[in-house]
This record gives structure tokens, sequence and C-alpha cells, in this order.
């Protein structure tokens, strides 16, 4: 039972964090940040745009049931932060038209990337660590 709570807590912790995710990224768009940076995208905030974002970070939540640096949350949430940044940057990016490492949408398109997934990975990882005392 204690690995069925495991799991449904890196799901939402992983859904929380494509929350947090997403916000950042609307934000920056919506306020010019990622234009004036160089990177090309600024979605609307719509359920339409929102729930996959939510659906596929929880399901890369998941990866936080692999059992390193459980104390050492933030580490542990920018290292696996960089699983959904590989796959954004190497499968989604050319998927879209973008190109290899997505610098169809902009020069600085890596380094958002980069830094909006790590955002994703700190706040799933603090999550875990405020329910269950580990990440």
């Amino acid at each position: 039972m204690a690995w069925i709570k495991r799991i449904i807590l890196c799901l939402v912790a992983g859904a929380l964090g494509g929350l947090a995710n997403s916000i950042a990224v609307w934000l920056f768009g919506a306020v010019g940040i990622s234009q004036a940076l160089g990177f090309m995208m600024a979605p609307a905030l719509t359920i339409g745009w929102l729930l996959p974002r939510l659906f596929y970070g929880a399901l890369w939540g998941l990866l936080f049931l692999l059992p390193f640096w459980e104390r050492r949350w933030v580490l542990k949430g920018l290292l696996i932060s960089l699983a959904p940044t590989a796959y954004m940057l190497l499968v989604v990016f050319p998927k879209l038209g973008k190109g290899m490492w997505g610098f169809g949408a902009g020069a600085t398109a890596p380094l958002f990337v980069l830094f909006f997934n790590a955002i994703w990975g700190v706040v799933a990882a603090y999550f875990l660590l405020r329910t269950d005392g580990k990440a």
C-alpha cells in the first residue's frame, strides 16, 4: 500500500510541477520577457494548452520514484528535470518544426526550456518533501 501512495504522490507532484511550469511559461510570454530574450513562445493560458502539460508533467513525476538523493530535494528535482528538457529539445521541438534544440523558436530556446523545466523539477520535489519527507 505504501508503494501506491508513493506513486500517487509522484503523479500529483509532477502535475503540480507542470502547473508551475505552465504558469511560468505563460507569464514570461504574457509580459514579454521570453520574446525580449529571444524565445518566441507566448502561449495563451487555455485549458487545451494546460491539460496536456499537466498530464505529461504527472507522468514525468514518476521519475521521482528513483531512489537517489531523497534528502537533497533541490538537486534531485533539477537532475530529474533534465529528462523532460532533453525530450522537449530533441523530440518535441523537431516534431513542431522548430528544429533540433528548438532554435526555430529562438536562439535562447534551450536555455528557456532548461529554466522552465527546472521550475517543474523543484516544485515537484518540494511537494514530495512536504508530503512524505523525501523527494
